[in-house]
């Protein structure tokens, strides 16, 4: 689904008043930064048929996007954020092309990407899909000026880089299922009439970043709206805080005034006017995109970037197609949905595929094991099977992750029986050797939960937590293979503890050392800083009793997020629903992503 852009003859005979067609070259637009005497050709050619009438009569691309009901633009609804007209920014513009005989005319909003090449403008897929005929690119466009009064010229698109798992609806321009999250498309554009490249011409480009969250404080949207909303053709921008599209890798945002035209505008984290810098972390979708089953206007959404746009991007940057090969897009969801997370015993999260980032390992009611690896911003790739369903694995009742004297992740295991077992090294393709670490029948069986850290101060997820039946709290320290090293007890018998329902150790503060969070019988959330051998360490409460953290069935912490911090809580619910909340401090619960959505 990557298109090599060539003129049409009908546009190259308006353009040219000649019957022979110019092509654009095979190969792909390189950038200029000293034009030579064909450098801006493409351009001037193209000027003759751009002409300010024909970029005044452009209609939208992505039509659909319009206000429902006859409401009027910027009739915003009571405290509703509105987008404001302005005159636009040198980084920022709108695409316009011509697809077919009629001669009709589109555009959608484009931005200038700061790269190597210094030819790439990012816009939306659904947007690029359509370009199949002598597309422009006009950044900080002027209605009622032709080609060579815009303020940078125009920029003839030369070649399109679109995720070949974007597959919109049949018959829509869009989607709304799990690919929409691929709703990005870069274009390598040819220099304009001066034979300038277009971050030349412009004098800069944003930077393409990856999101820490989806829940932004403040992202500027910056595009330009169709003419039937919109007669003077000025952009609109507009910054709102942002928040996530439950069950997908999407931002949502809230502002009137984003009609047809403004798919593939810019979400910029630091936005300024006429800045020729800024960090750009996501691009309109399409209407509809995701969800707005209300097709409210005022609701808009953006693929946040990941690793498939960042891999697009480096794509777009060498010159290549995607490859064709790409196993298919599941999205941000955990496969299965919720009904099949309902059965998800237990879970624990270590770097089990070797490459650095944190995976989650889950073991389900019917004692199959599985891997899902983590790409470090808190999203999964296909799962793994280890195990298939046997009886075996139906009796494991507590895991725990970490290092345990060897150089890769291990995996303890507590059975029924009061069995312990070490999997000193699992990974994607099994579970590896079993050391016995104690025998059936042994105190473990009376080990309601315990978790791994570090909470001895070394290097390594080395230690354990374990809580009794009885409420005592015990600190073993230094496990390896065959011994639990030293043990401590950090609380004797107690009522209190005998009331903790779920334990999981992490690094809360961001510095040395491991923490825990402890969910209560009665939904309390509480975390204990500074746990070690001299103590259960300082407590905060980020959750009072509550009848909603009582249906938090099993959770454990990882590092599965960009800060490489393990400090990601993943909560399984009662229904099966599935919740990461991200860069969890102290005393704040982490902003919640989705990862399993309720009622699938």
């Amino acid at each position: 689904m990557s298109y090599r852009i060539r003129w049409t003859a009908v546009a190259v005979a308006m353009a040219c008043g000649a019957a022979a067609g110019l092509a654009v070259p095979g190969g792909r637009a390189a950038a200029s930064s000293s034009p030579g005497p064909a450098a801006g050709r493409q351009a001037r050619q193209a000027a003759r048929f751009w002409t300010a009438r024909r970029m005044a009569e452009a209609g939208p691309l992505d039509a659909g996007r319009a206000a429902p009901g006859g409401s009027r633009p910027g009739a915003a609804g009571a405290g509703r954020p509105q987008g404001t007209l302005f005159k636009g920014t040198p980084l920022v513009g709108t695409f316009f092309g011509s697809d077919g005989p009629s001669g009709t005319t589109w555009r959608c909003t484009g931005s200038v990407i700061d790269t190597a090449v210094r030819d790439v403008v990012l816009t939306a897929a659904h947007c690029a899909l359509n370009m199949k005929g002598d597309y422009v690119f006009v950044p900080q466009f002027a209605r009622g000026a032709g080609p060579d009064r815009q303020p940078y010229g125009i920029f003839p698109v030369q070649h399109l880089y679109i995720d070949p798992r974007y597959t919109p609806d049949k018959g829509a321009s869009t989607t709304k299922g799990p690919s929409s999250d691929l709703d990005t498309a870069f274009a390598r554009v040819a220099p304009n009439q001066s034979g300038q490249s277009v971050q030349d011409a412009v004098g800069g480009g944003l930077t393409f970043t990856r999101p820490g969250g989806y829940t932004q404080k403040n992202v500027t949207v910056v595009g330009y709206p169709s003419y039937a909303h919109n007669s003077t053709g000025q952009a609109v921008k507009c910054t709102v805080p942002t928040a996530q599209l439950p069950g997908y890798r999407q931002m949502s945002m809230t502002c009137g005034g984003y009609y047809g035209g403004t798919s593939g505008s810019p979400w910029i984290t630091d936005y300024q006017d006429g800045a020729r810098t800024g960090h750009v972390i996501g691009n309109l979708g399409g209407y509809n995109g995701g969800g707005n089953d209300a097709n409210a206007d005022y609701i808009s959404y953006a693929p946040a970037f990941g690793a498939d746009a960042a891999n697009l991007l480096a794509d777009a940057v060498a010159g290549q197609d995607p490859p064709s090969g790409l196993p298919p897009y599941q999205g941000l969801q955990l496969p299965g949905g919720a009904r099949r997370w309902k059965s998800a015993a237990l879970m624990t999260s270590a770097d089990y595929t070797g490459d650095g980032l944190g995976d989650l390992l889950v073991v389900w009611s019917d004692g199959a094991v599985t891997l899902y690896p983590g790409d470090g911003q808190g999203e999964f790739g296909a799962e793994k099977r280890l195990l298939k369903a046997n009886s075996t694995w139906t009796h494991a009742r507590g895991l725990a992750g970490g290092t345990f004297g060897g150089d890769r992740p291990g995996l303890l295991v507590r059975w029924s029986d009061g069995e312990v077992t070490l999997y000193p090294a699992p990974g994607p393709s099994g579970m590896g050797r079993e050391v016995r670490m104690a025998k059936q029948g042994s105190d473990w069986k009376n080990v309601v939960q315990f978790t791994a850290g570090q909470f001895h101060g070394g290097k390594g997820t080395t230690d354990l937590l374990a809580r009794r039946t009885d409420g005592s709290l015990v600190l073993y320290t230094g496990i390896r293979s065959g011994s639990f090293g030293t043990g401590r007890r950090l609380l004797g018998a107690n009522g209190a503890w005998t009331k903790a329902a779920l334990l999981s150790g992490g690094t809360l503060r961001g510095t040395a050392g491991a923490d825990l969070l402890v969910r209560w019988s009665d939904g309390s959330l509480d975390t204990r800083t500074g746990v070690s051998a001299s103590g259960i360490g300082t407590r905060a409460q980020l959750r009072g009793p509550n009848g909603t953290w009582q249906h938090a069935q099993v959770m454990t912490t990882g590092d599965l997020t960009a800060d490489h911090v393990r400090n990601d809580l993943v909560v399984r619910w009662s229904d099966g629903e599935t919740s990461l909340y991200a860069d969890t401090g102290a005393k704040s619960l982490g902003t919640e992503n989705t990862l399993v959505p309720a009622g699938t």
